[in-house]
């Protein structure tokens, strides 16, 4: 049996969960800092906006 098919299946499931943490991460830092009418402030809260489509196009003056 190869191990190959087994290892690739690890690594994208590792990436794919990593990537849903750092998402979550971001939803808690948008919503404890309540500033989505600004910048994100991190990797994070950027790839959460851009995962979830909650983003400002050159910022909001509503608040």
């Amino acid at each position: 049996m190869s191990w190959l098919p087994l290892i690739i299946a690890a690594l994208l499931g590792a990436t794919l969960l990593v990537g849903y943490v750092l998402v979550l991460i971001g939803i808690r830092r948008e919503d404890k800092a309540l500033n989505l009418h600004q910048r994100p402030n991190g990797t994070s809260a950027s790839l959460a906006r851009k995962v979830t489509g909650c983003y400002a196009r050159n910022g909001v003056s509503w608040t």
